[in-house]
């Protein structure tokens, strides 16, 4: 209070002459409102660095006008709308709101997130692969540059237009290398010592089905189930009857395709429960990946070959202490894949010396492997389950009418994918084995024996299906496990 009197005298006697003429109601209101600036300013001030408190305190009539001065401006600034006071009183009400109406949006982006996000597949799986991609685009599989001679196809603007051209057909292949992934990874939880073979690869069948949504053939299943077991290679699965159960000790090679449309992907992995054999299956499966990284648009076959020999070749595998060297399968190759054809013409060979044939854009092929702790060299036995309708076979007159009715059954459900006499018996067919020898005695069918190694050897396989696009290539059935 002390303060405030000795400052109102100093205002009286700095005041001008002009201001006598100013009635003393004025005189007071502007008193009180010097006054109570004053005291904001100093309540500023003790809040800041002391600055302008030491000015407020200084005597005089440059003190008071200038304290009337800071008074005039601090009136006008109030008496603007868009003041800083009154936007920082404004605000927090305003703030409030806002953050309400945030809050409520947020809340709103929640729910309408957790309204679209995709369903997840049951356990086991059911749910078809396309009603959890409703959108209709299908997961991409891995993609890899080719070669530096055809780095450039990555920025021409025409490759990437014909690119654009093919996005419906690879789309479909998508859509069956999805399903591929989905069941191989079901068939992994249930693929134990113990189990029955013929029980493993109809679960695995029937998944794929589901998954798939069979509609003869435009969608389904494009070739048995291969499940060979140790010294066999490939081409083996259980006929009606097969009491063979999965044991502990065993190497299966699980291989098999689902199309759509025709468009094939194949793909085979390796199961092996004794630790002991993981070197082999490392060989394998590594000089799969090189096969892989080696193709490409122009690349010779021969060239792919070679590349893989040399990693397969450079691992050895310890058995019941013998020191087995990974060996090539020599007469066991990759291949193209066409239209409603397994083996489109193209032999990708898996050691060196093999044909200079080249790969070429717009082509599938499917790069396989295997390796062998036996001679690395296969040979028909053992009993027949995969046949296969030739091709390019013509007209061919059947004089049995049993072997006419088979064929257009076989036509009907199969067409040139292949099949296997549980695909026989399950569409009802019964008693046609010598319908069966004679459409394979006349060449309409072909028979696929189980292909064996030695006996006492084991063999493994790794298997992807690519696509080389006029861009890069794709890895159509790669997965986060293999």
């Amino acid at each position: 209070m002390a303060v405030e009197e000795e400052q109102d005298t100093q205002v009286e006697e700095a005041a001008p002459e002009g201001a006598a003429e100013v009635s003393k109601s004025k005189k007071k209101k502007q008193k009180k409102k010097a006054a109570a600036e004053r005291k904001k300013a100093e309540g500023d001030d003790q809040g800041g660095d002391g600055g302008p408190a030491s000015a407020g305190e200084q005597h005089g009539a440059n003190g008071v006008s200038s304290g009337l001065a800071c008074l005039h401006v601090k009136d006008e600034a109030a008496a603007q709308p868009g003041s800083d006071d009154e936007g920082a009183e404004g605000e927090e009400p305003g703030e409030e709101l806002g953050g309400e109406a945030a809050k409520k949006k947020k809340k709103n982006k929640n729910k309408s997130a957790k309204k679209k996000k995709p369903a997840e597949q049951s356990d086991p799986p059911s749910i078809p692969v396309a009603q959890l991609f409703p959108s209709g685009i299908f997961p991409e599989g891995e993609w890899q540059s080719y070669k530096d001679d055809q780095r450039w196809r990555e920025t021409s603007e025409e490759k990437r237009h014909l690119d654009c051209l093919q996005h419906d057909m690879i789309n479909e292949v998508r859509h069956a290398a999805e399903v591929h992934r989905q069941v191989r990874k079901y068939i992994r939880t249930i693929a134990k010592p113990g189990i029955l073979m013929t029980q493993l690869c109809e679960t695995l069948e029937d998944c794929v089905r589901r998954l798939i949504q069979e509609r003869g053939l435009e969608a389904g299943i494009a070739f048995p189930t291969g499940c060979s077991l140790n010294y066999v290679a490939a081409h083996w699965t259980p006929n009606a009857g097969d009491t063979t159960v999965l044991q502990y000790d065993d190497v299966m090679k699980l291989d098999f395709g689902t199309q759509i449309n025709g468009r094939i992907v194949d793909s085979a992995f390796t199961v092996a429960f004794n630790p002991r054999y993981d070197p082999l299956l490392k060989a394998v499966q590594e000089a799969t990946n090189t096969g892989i990284r080696e193709a490409g648009v122009d690349v010779r076959l021969c060239d792919v070959g070679a590349a893989v020999q040399e990693v397969m070749e450079s691992y050895e595998v310890e058995l019941d202490g013998k020191t087995h060297q990974v060996k090539c399968v020599r007469n066991l190759n990759g291949h193209s894949i066409g239209p409603y054809r397994i083996h489109g013409g193209k032999s990708v060979p898996i050691v060196k010396g093999g044909e200079a044939t080249k790969m070429e854009e717009g082509e599938f092929f499917a790069i396989e492997t295997f390796g062998s702790t036996g001679r690395g060299y296969v040979h028909e036995d053992l009993e027949t389950s995969h046949y296969m309708k030739n091709f390019d076979v013509g007209h061919v007159p059947l004089r049995l009418p049993r072997a006419k009715q088979l064929l257009q059954t076989i036509d009907r459900n199969f067409g040139t994918l292949a099949f296997c006499r549980r695909y026989l018996d399950r569409i009802g067919e019964t008693k046609y084995q010598m319908a069966l020898k004679n459409l394979c005695d006349v060449g309409i069918l072909d028979p696929y024996p189980p292909l064996c190694d030695t006996k006492g050897s084991y063999v493994a396989q790794f298997e992807h299906t690519l696509y080389l696009h006029p861009t890069r290539k794709e890895v159509l059935s790669r997965g986060e496990d293999f």
